[in-house]
């Protein structure tokens, strides 16, 4: 006849054995839903533009979820190169000779974008010529009326340009540098309201009037502010895509090495004609929609590091 002891020492074993079996069985279903899990972090031009709607377009098809953060083109770089991301998003180039922390990352090109000149819709102002903007940004030109608007001050909203906020070389900062000034390292004026993404700048511009900043077309065209036509000609998607408007620039996605995994699916689906049908629909110029902007863009960087640079569409 069994003893009390040895039926409390069985009875000790399965309850064990239970929860061997429920622990792994946990540790099956979050590693499970790890393997069916993106991450992207990054430039919050790219977020608002489209990313948040290619996320759930890609997991409806798939299952797959992505989780979309912003937090601008540095991070984006940053977090894809230490890991901390599966894909990051910039709207500028990984710099690997300026900054260890970008080293080892590789660029795939999904769309084009344009810089574009914003202030809240009720300014009068339609249009500005590049030399005013450039003068606006250096702090040569403070009231609207100098450039034939209302006797108002102008109030810049900028990117920061502190070290660590991404200083001169977030997405939109460097870019604006590059492209218009040909100077990475020009300060602008400092009489101006900062914030550390683009977001930040936007959501400002909306609220306050007789603002002015610096964005990209693509996320400024779902904020309610109004969107400066640059020398005459407006920023429209055919306008960018033409290169009819001058400030047109790339936008990436950013991986450490070489696109694998869920991520190079990811990022293949999003250059497939139905994910580029996604990034069209929200008003962003697709890679195939430019396909001339290649040859007429001259500020390519790191072009090596560019898994598509040589593609045709």
């Amino acid at each position: 006849m069994e003893t009390d002891h040895g039926v409390a020492m069985k009875l000790t074993a399965l309850t064990m054995l239970m929860i061997i079996t429920m622990i792994c069985c946990v540790c099956d279903s979050v590693y499970s839903q790890e393997e069916d899990m993106l991450s992207f972090k990054g430039c919050s031009i790219i977020r608002r533009a489209f990313m948040s709607e290619a996320a759930r377009a890609y997991e409806n098809i798939t299952g797959v979820k992505i989780i979309v953060t912003g937090g601008g083109a540095t991070l984006g770089i940053r977090a894809a190169a230490a890991g901390d991301a599966d894909i990051g998003g910039s709207c500028r180039p990984c710099l690997p000779e300026w900054f260890d922390e970008e080293k080892g990352v590789y660029m795939t090109q999904i769309a084009w974008d344009g810089l574009s000149f914003i202030t809240h819709p009720s300014n009068p102002v339609n249009d500005i010529t590049l030399k005013d903007a450039k003068d606006i940004l250096l702090g040569k030109i403070t009231n609207w009326k100098e450039i034939g608007g209302p006797d108002q001050r102008i109030i810049c909203v900028f990117r920061s340009q502190v070290p660590e906020h991404g200083g001169k070389v977030s997405g939109v900062g460097y870019m604006t540098r590059v492209m218009i000034f040909k100077d990475p390292n020009i300060s602008f004026t400092d009489n101006a309201l900062f914030f550390r993404n683009s977001a930040g700048v936007e959501e400002k511009i909306e609220i306050i009037p007789f603002t002015f900043g610096v964005t990209g077309v693509s996320s400024a065209r779902k904020r309610n502010v109004k969107i400066l036509s640059l020398n005459g000609v407006p920023t429209t998607k055919e306008n960018i895509a033409s290169g009819s408007y001058p400030l047109f620039r790339p936008l990436y996605l950013m991986t450490k090495g070489k696109p694998a995994g869920e991520g190079k699916k990811f990022i293949e689906w999003l250059l497939s004609d139905a994910g580029q049908a996604v990034v069209s629909k929200q008003g962003t110029v697709t890679v195939k929609e430019g396909k001339g902007l290649k040859e007429k863009f001259e500020f390519w960087r790191n072009t090596d590091l560019i898994t598509n640079y040589n593609s045709t569409y």
